[in-house]
């Protein structure tokens, strides 16, 4: 299947398991099993989204916002259950406004998980850690 590295965006083939002890970029060396959520833009957006063949799990946000912010450190929690199964990124609205407008993002936070190169699904509004992880395993 195809991972895009966290890190340096490389396209990497690798076999599909269940679970994985180490996988490690092609090309920067780094570990592919990092979950820390990566910032799109408007660049790396169709690339990441499109190169993926787990789900993309995207949140909509700007530094401004309340809820925002209250589901940011609840968006990093949740992406560290699924190494590899799904790739938490985020856009900020607020410089990517290319992107939200393409997206037709109204309200923020908004979560829009994407399956081969499509939106599948999408919430707005924050979610606690249980409903987001409900969320991911309904589209895994």
């Amino acid at each position: 299947m195809n991972i895009v590295c966290p890190h340096c965006l490389k396209v990497n083939k690798i076999p599909k398991k269940d679970s994985y002890i180490k996988a490690n970029c092609g090309e920067c060396k780094n570990s592919l099993l990092d979950t820390t959520p990566i910032e799109l833009t408007q660049e790396t957006f169709d690339h990441v989204v499109v190169n993926s063949d787990i789900p993309v799990i995207i949140d909509f946000w700007a530094p401004w916002c309340g809820p925002c912010k209250m589901m940011t450190p609840i968006f990093n929690e949740v992406s560290n259950k699924y190494a590899l199964k799904a790739l938490f990124v985020k856009v900020n609205t607020e410089i990517e406004q290319t992107l939200a407008s393409k997206f037709l993002i109204k309200s923020i936070p908004t979560i829009a998980i994407f399956k081969e190169g499509n939106e599948i699904k999408r919430v707005n509004g924050a979610l606690d850690p249980l409903k987001l992880s409900s969320l991911v395993n309904e589209n895994l």
